[in-house]
């Protein structure tokens, strides 16, 4: 048994974001008919997103490196 949830996100798959004020949080949903909800704290926002940078600044070398 995996110990991982995989949520696939693709171009074309909706994406809507709602500031939560009162708990100091984001939540993210992915999809429509049976979205998944990531909620995220304030002071994580920041490191998720250099996450996200990070893994696309991997993906743009990897595609340098395999058309040079």
């Amino acid at each position: 048994m995996r110990d991982i949830v995989q949520v696939h996100v693709r171009a074309d798959l909706p994406i809507r974001a709602q500031a939560l004020p009162f708990a100091d949080r984001v939540e993210i949903r992915l999809g429509k008919a049976f979205p998944v909800a990531l909620i995220v704290d304030r002071p994580a926002l920041v490191q998720l997103g250099d996450a996200i940078a990070v893994g696309l600044a991997e993906l743009e070398q990897a595609d340098e490196k395999r058309q040079g």
